[in-house]
């Protein structure tokens, strides 16, 4: 499948993937370690509105005693807040809401279907009010395109209650790449060539560094200022701790394990 068109166009729903990780969680050899939901492909994008598929994830992990992360932008999380609240008061969810930017011009022509910014901060409100841990994901930090907000995001999020935060410089893995050039020619002709002349000197003269130290973050003077801003922001703030996110993988228990105990 293509990123480009094919992305948005042929939605692959794994509609037994609640049933597939139940399978997995009842093994006799299984070692519990936090699942994450959110690393391949938003747990909350519109589809789930329809298929559920996050939420009966999270009912098995519910059931499991089976600790858990989450990544979005989808304000569709607020549906689960039972589950959410359920998962947290026992230490086995946190939650990261990703916040790119606060224009919502912007939002509109970078994430046209994504959540508003207004809508990702009430999310993290409702979720912290609750007593999910929750933070805020700046991501993806774009050089001459939303970079320079990364201290209002991160001033925004901590308002709302997010406990803690991270950021991601843009990656442009394989066809991606040629898809945001073509997004910058549209929407920043004018700024076009700077743009990928940061990102370029930020991953090692190429539009992308696979590499595991520096592909979340970069290399070079851009990008080291970007992590002396966000470091900076983050200490005033003080995002920088991680209370609350210590989940809790002793609790794990199957449920036909529970009835053979009793």
């Amino acid at each position: 499948m293509s990123p480009g068109l094919d992305f948005e166009t042929r939605l692959i729903a794994k509609t037994n993937a609640a049933q597939v990780l139940e399978e997995q969680l009842s093994k006799p050899g299984y070692q519990c370690a936090p699942i994450n939901l959110g690393s391949n492909t938003d747990p909350y994008q519109p589809i789930e509105r329809e298929y559920k598929i996050t939420r009966q994830t999270l009912e098995v992990l519910l059931r499991y005693r089976h600790p858990v992360t989450i990544v979005t932008k989808g304000s569709l999380i607020l549906r689960d807040l039972d589950l959410l609240t359920e998962l947290a008061q026992q230490r086995l969810v946190s939650v990261m809401i990703s916040l790119t930017t606060l224009d919502d011009e912007l939002k509109r022509i970078l994430e046209p279907r994504a959540a508003a910014p207004k809508a990702r901060l009430r999310a993290i409100r409702v979720m912290r009010e609750a007593g999910i841990p929750v933070g805020v994901l700046c991501s993806p930090m774009i050089p001459m395109i939303n970079d320079s907000e990364i201290e209002s995001l991160l001033t925004e999020a901590h308002a709302a209650g997010a406990q803690s935060a991270a950021y991601m410089m843009l990656r442009l893995p394989l066809e991606v790449a040629p898809l945001f050039e073509e997004w910058l020619q549209a929407h920043y002709p004018q700024r076009a060539a700077h743009v990928l002349s940061l990102i370029r000197q930020s991953r090692g003269g190429e539009l992308y560094d696979s590499r595991f130290g520096a592909r979340m973050r970069g290399e070079g003077p851009f990008a080291d200022l970007l992590a002396q801003r966000f470091a900076k922001a983050i200490k005033k703030l003080g995002l920088n701790k991680r209370e609350g996110y210590n989940l809790d993988c002793s609790a794990f228990c199957p449920p036909g394990r529970q009835m053979s105990l009793i």
